[in-house]
C-alpha cells in the first residue's frame, strides 16, 4: 500500500468506528458534528504543503496520523464535545419530557404515548379483519415476538429511556398498526443479555395467527427475536444498523416476500426443511451461510424443487460487514 493511502484509510476507520459507537449507544451525536472535523483537514493540507515531496514519507506520514488521531478524541471527548448541543442534546428534533405520560383517549387514531415504567397495548380483532400491516421502528430496544392473541395485537412493554408512541386504523379489511420507541439517545445494553432485570427498554408483543401479516421493521441499535412459525406471513421487511435479527418463520404461503437490510449486524433466518426458498444476496463483505441451497447464477440460490413448488418463500439479503445466515429446521 502507497503512503499516500494510509491518511484516507485511518479517516474512513476512524469514521466507521464512531458510527458504529453510535449505533450501539455508546456515542450520541448528530452526523452534521463531522462538519467540526473540517479543521483537520486544513491542517493535514498545510503539513503536505510543508512537507513538498516529502509528504510520503514516514515521518510526514507518522504526523498525519497522530494530527487525525488528536483530532478526532478532541472532537469526541475533549471540552469542544460538551460545548456543542449535537453531541448531548436532542439528536432527533424533539423535547423528550420524561414525565410526560399522555394517553389520548379522544383520538380517531387511538394514538398512546407512555414514558417510563411498564405498558400494555391491545387491539381488537374482529372477523372481518383479513390482513394485517404492523410497523415497528425506533432503536434502542430489545424486540420479542412468540406467541399469540385472540386480540388482533397486544404488547407489553418495560420503558427506562425514550417513549413508545402506538396508534392502530382500519380501512375495510386491512388493519394497519404503528409502534415507535422515540428518543433512545445513549441508550446502552447488552444484545446477548438475558437478564431481564437490566434496564432495557423492551417490547414482547403477541399476534392472532387468522390475518395475513404484513411486518415492516426499521431499528437501529437493536436485537430482534421474531418466532413467526404460528403465523400466516405475506411479507417481512428488516431494516437496521449494528442489530442482532433471529427470526423463524413458518410454511409460507402462496408467495411470502423477506427482505432484509442491515449495516454493521448479525441475521439469523430459519426455515421449515419443506418450505421452498430463494436467497438473494448482495451482501458486501458480509459474511453468508445458506446449508441446504443450491447455488444458482451469482448471489443466486434456491432449495432443490423450488421452480415446481406450490408455495414459495423469496428472500431478499444486503448488508455492509454483516453475518447472514439462513438455517432448516
Amino acid at each position: 500500500m502507497k503512503n499516500d493511502r494510509i491518511i484516507p484509510g485511518v479517516i474512513l476507520v476512524l469514521i466507521g468506528v464512531v458510527i458504529l459507537l453510535h449505533n450501539y449507544g455508546y456515542l450520541g451525536f448528530h452526523l452534521l458534528n463531522f462538519v467540526y472535523l473540517i479543521p483537520i483537514l486544513i491542517v493535514l493540507w498545510g503539513v503536505n504543503l510543508i512537507f513538498g515531496d516529502k509528504k510520503s514519507s514516514p515521518a510526514a506520514v507518522g504526523i498525519k496520523i497522530a494530527i487525525v488521531i488528536v483530532g478526532f478524541a478532541l472532537v469526541l471527548f475533549g471540552d469542544f464535545a460538551k460545548r456543542h448541543k449535537f453531541w448531548n442534546g436532542d439528536q432527533y428534533g424533539f423535547n423528550m419530557d420524561m414525565n410526560d405520560d399522555n394517553d389520548d383517549d379522544n383520538n380517531d387514531n387511538h394514538n398512546v404515548t407512555k414514558v417510563e415504567g411498564n405498558s400494555e397495548y391491545l387491539a381488537p380483532y374482529t372477523d372481518s379483519i383479513k390482513i394485517a400491516r404492523l410497523n415497528i421502528s425506533g432503536g434502542g430496544a430489545v424486540y420479542t415476538l412468540s406467541d399469540t392473541t385472540n386480540e388482533l395485537f397486544s404488547a407489553t412493554t418495560r420503558e427506562f429511556k425514550g417513549k413508545y408512541v402506538y396508534s392502530h386504523s382500519r380501512q375495510d379489511s386491512v388493519s394497519e398498526l404503528n409502534f415507535k420507541m422515540q428518543g433512545h439517545s445513549n441508550l446502552k445494553f447488552n444484545f446477548g443479555s438475558k437478564n431481564h432485570n437490566a434496564r432495557n427498554n423492551e417490547a414482547i408483543f403477541k399476534l392472532n395467527t387468522k390475518p395475513e401479516w404484513e411486518i415492516n421493521i426499521k431499528a437501529g441499535a437493536a436485537k430482534l427475536d421474531f418466532d413467526l412459525s404460528k403465523f400466516k406471513v405475506r411479507s417481512l421487511n428488516v431494516a437496521g444498523g449494528a442489530a442482532d435479527f433471529e427470526v423463524k418463520l413458518g410454511q409460507p404461503l402462496a408467495n411470502t416476500n423477506v427482505n432484509v437490510e442491515t449495516g454493521m449486524s448479525s441475521t439469523t433466518i430459519r426455515i421449515p426443511n419443506g418450505a421452498a426458498c430463494h436467497i438473494k444476496s448482495s451482501t458486501g463483505l458480509s459474511s453468508t451461510s445458506f446449508d441446504g441451497f443450491d447455488k444458482k447464477e451469482d448471489g443466486n440460490y434456491e432449495t432443490p424443487g423450488f421452480a415446481g413448488a406450490t408455495n414459495k418463500l423469496h428472500i431478499k439479503i444486503s448488508g455492509g460487514m454483516a453475518d447472514f445466515k439462513v438455517e432448516r429446521y
